[in-house]
């Protein structure tokens, strides 16, 4: 695979061509900042813009390096490639041209061939880094995934967490392993056929170890805020570079295949060009030949970030369909309140128009971002889903549809997520009916570490409540080594004959979605999506591709209901074998080739 040529980097080390090295810090609260490494002190020269630079042979991949403050504070390069243990250590120097792939001819796959699989590093596997997840790849290649979706992996404080409390952007968590080692991955699943998305996080820094608001208090908006902590000053061009020159990092010098951005309505840019669009622009102009992937999670459901014309993606690839989900969640557990209560009223509704055509719950008003689409949006720019990592891990007790929802019923939903044409997504261990929880768990101490307890609480109200019987006392503790522990995948379960019947069920399923909807997206034109008049309880949409329409007809009440007719050759037929009672079928009507 060609690599483009090296661009000039604002942020972090440089490797030069001579061998020297080029080391930038963004200080302008900071008079004097000095480069220490190898024994060496060395006054970084100080632009008019707040630059302090320095270029020196000293220094060689391989060594640590930290930058002293006037007052003698020691800090990491905010834009570590690496760092020697935890955020408040020192940095070490990378020069990713040295690594040597083993598939260095891979070029990707077409977003319509993605099965996407969300993966959380730490608790995939009980050794929890990037090299024991390799081992677990021929299992995701052997089901037919062909994309795994990494929980965001840059550097956080502590050992454990989600990781979206990152403060080192551009540095691999250590408890995972180093680049070295999340290059191997990426290798290896790329020699598998597997694509690798990556989660960033652009719109908040995480608690602890971020020394930017000391030495460079612009970079945060004196008036905005997050969810999170204080909001990011994207107008000014520092704070823009930092988020771009990441995301081409990731993208260059990891090959990872495609970019996941959490929370992108957070991204609140007044600039006459959205930080957005500037940041896509840069990724399309950067890697022309290479099918790169960017997928939005976006409140707003703003369609002017995925637009397109004449076919081609300009911006965005796609977007997670939280909708599908919300509504497909209620109909299995009956849950209707906090984060679900907007939804509860009329489900079915919800789940058809989310499936048909996504953007139920488009926000017109800030969707504004980009130049509105010129053609109509393609199914695939869904990402669909039954589960991920937000929707279990933030249950009071971080339970699975496994154990909330009727086997049969779960069925049939996993099957109109698999089959519909919209990207499917599993979250990990969902292939073979893993019944483990996934929790939230992070590594704080202190104050901080009470305030992360006492908010699971208010969390626990938004999403499902708490279960009968339990009080706030039953929480688990996030804070404690337990609640990690117990978050991990019981890859026993995979064997077992309950794991392996539902492995093989996801297995046929893939299968048929490669043999038959695949074509179709991949054919000329776009689908156009049509929701016929049903009952409650009644799942009946076509989708009209040029040469053929795919029909799903799914009954997810507990009583028998009629649907209306489908025509063509049945693909998938799920009946329970009862006439009540859930069931789906999936049809394929080839007679407008």
């Amino acid at each position: 695979m060609t690599q483009p040529a090296p661009t000039p980097k604002s942020w972090g080390p440089s490797v030069l061509p001579d061998g020297r090295v080029r080391f930038r810090l963004w200080a302008p609260a900071e008079e004097k900042v000095a480069l220490v490494a190898c024994g060496w002190k060395i006054l970084m020269q100080m632009g008019d813009d707040g630059w302090h630079t320095i270029e020196t042979s000293l220094v060689q991949p391989g060594d640590t390096y930290h930058f002293r403050l006037s007052d003698g504070t020691d800090i990491p390069d905010p834009a570590s490639h690496a760092q020697e243990d935890g955020v408040d250590g020192s940095s070490i120097l990378v020069h990713h041209d040295t690594h040597v792939w083993r598939n260095p001819d891979w070029r990707g796959r077409a977003w319509e061939e993605a099965v996407v699989y969300e993966m959380h590093v730490g608790t995939f596997t009980p050794e929890g880094t990037f090299r024991a997840a390799i081992d677990r790849l021929p299992h995701l290649y052997h089901m037919g995934i062909t994309a795994i979706e990494l929980m965001p992996v840059a550097h956080f404080a502590g050992r454990r967490g989600w990781g979206y409390d990152g403060v080192l952007h551009y540095a691999p968590h250590t408890a995972y392993g180093m680049p070295e080692d999340l290059k191997a991955l990426i290798d290896a699943a790329h020699g598998h056929g597997i694509m690798v998305l990556l989660d960033v996080v652009y719109n908040h820094f995480g608690p602890i170890g971020n020394m930017l608001p000391r030495i460079a208090p612009a970079f945060f908006h004196p008036e905005r805020h997050t969810p999170w902590g204080a909001a990011l000053a994207f107008e000014r061009e520092p704070v823009r570079r930092y988020f771009i020159e990441n995301a081409l990092h990731w993208l260059v010098d990891y090959r990872f295949d495609a970019l996941r951005f959490d929370a992108t309505e957070q991204v609140v840019d007044d600039s006459e060009r959205h930080m957005l669009i500037e940041l896509a622009e840069a990724v399309r102009e950067t890697l022309p030949h290479r099918p790169v992937h960017l997928v939005v999670e976006d409140q707003a459901s703003r369609k002017s970030l995925l637009n397109r014309d004449g076919g081609v993606v300009h911006h965005y690839t796609a977007g997670w369909n939280d909708e599908f989900h919300h509504a497909l969640h209620i109909i299995a557990t009956g849950e209707g309140k906090g984060h679900y209560a907007p939804f509860a009223e009329n489900a079915d509704n919800v789940l058809r128009e989310a499936a048909a055509m996504g953007f139920v719950q488009a926000d017109r008003t800030q969707d504004r971002v980009g130049p509105a689409p010129q053609d109509r949006l393609p199914p695939q720019v869904n990402v669909n889903f039954l589960q991920n990592h937000d929707q279990i891990g933030n249950r009071a007790f971080g339970e699975r549809l496994s154990v909330l929802a009727d086997p049969r019923l779960l069925n049939v939903m996993t099957a109109l997520l698999l089959l519909a044409p919209p990207i499917p997504m599993l979250f990990m261990g969902e292939e073979y009916g893993e019944q483990q929880p996934f929790l939230f768990f992070a590594d704080f101490e202190g104050e901080l570490a009470h305030a992360v307890k006492q908010g699971r609480k208010a969390e626990a109200k938004k999403f499902g409540g708490m279960p009968k019987g339990k009080t706030a006392k039953d929480l688990p503790d996030p804070g404690a080594e337990d609640t990690f522990q117990r978050s991990k995948l019981d890859w026993s379960r995979l064997v077992s004959p309950d794991g392996r019947r539902q492995a093989d069920f996801v297995r046929e399923l893939i299968r048929l979605r490669r043999e038959h909807v695949v074509p179709l997206l991949a054919g000329p034109g776009t689908a156009r999506p049509h929701i016929l008049p049903a009952e409650d309880g009644i799942f009946a949409v076509d989708w009209h591709f040029h040469t053929a329409t795919l029909g799903i007809r799914a009954n997810l009440a507990k009583q028998e209901k009629p649907w209306p007719d489908i025509g063509g050759e049945t693909i998938f037929a799920l009946s329970n074998g009862t006439a009540a009672g859930p069931s789906i079928s999936v049809a394929i009507d080839r007679s407008r080739q």
